[in-house]
């Protein structure tokens, strides 16, 4: 099947946000895909703050992004957008650098009022990095992610039946995503 990037954009190592994501990729996994994780908070600070674009962290982040067929994008919402250290990795890879990729950004927040967030703020920067398509997007509160004592995440059933919807249509989105020629 395809192989997927799924990142994290979240700054904290027990994030909700990143748990999700893992409980995610048990999904794709289960379809055929090979999922790769990446949590954006390893990455050396120095290099994502510095815009060391030759820090080894870096171009291996910019290798797996370029080897994806679909890239899985994870944030937490702060003040209305995505993570900081999430834009800090975007802004250091290539422009085009989601060109001919199936993009399915999901974030989570304590708020319904940021629901929004993933279309105005994330999907435009994904749509300019050449993302041949974005597919809907799902944003899920934190109440309705436990964090078990053993790490494992357990969802609200409505959420986790809408979250199975969408990354099931990501899973089925990546087989039809015409492979498009890099601008150059």
């Amino acid at each position: 099947m395809a192989t997927v990037l799924s990142v994290s954009g979240s700054p904290s190592a027990s994030s909700r946000t990143g748990r999700l994501l893992r409980h995610l990729d048990q999904r794709l996994t289960a379809q055929g895909h090979e999922v790769i994780p990446l949590d954006v908070r390893t990455i050396p600070a120095e290099a994502l703050l510095g815009a060391d674009f030759r820090h080894p962290a870096i171009a291996r982040a910019t290798e797996l992004f370029a080897g994806a067929d679909g890239v899985l994008i994870g944030t937490p919402i702060y003040k209305a957008s995505y993570s900081g250290v999430l834009k800090a990795l975007l802004d250091l890879l290539p422009q085009y650098a989601l060109t001919g990729k199936t993009v399915l950004p999901l974030a989570t927040g304590g708020s319904t009022a940021h629901v929004l967030a993933i279309d105005y703020a994330l999907r435009p920067v994904l749509t300019s990095m050449g993302a041949a398509h974005v597919v809907q997007g799902w944003f899920t509160l934190d109440k309705d992610i436990t964090v078990r004592e053993d790490g494992s995440v357990t969802v609200a059933p409505a959420t986790a039946e809408a979250l199975g919807q969408v990354v099931d249509q990501f899973s089925a989105a990546l087989g039809r995503t015409p492979v498009l020629a890099a601008a150059g």
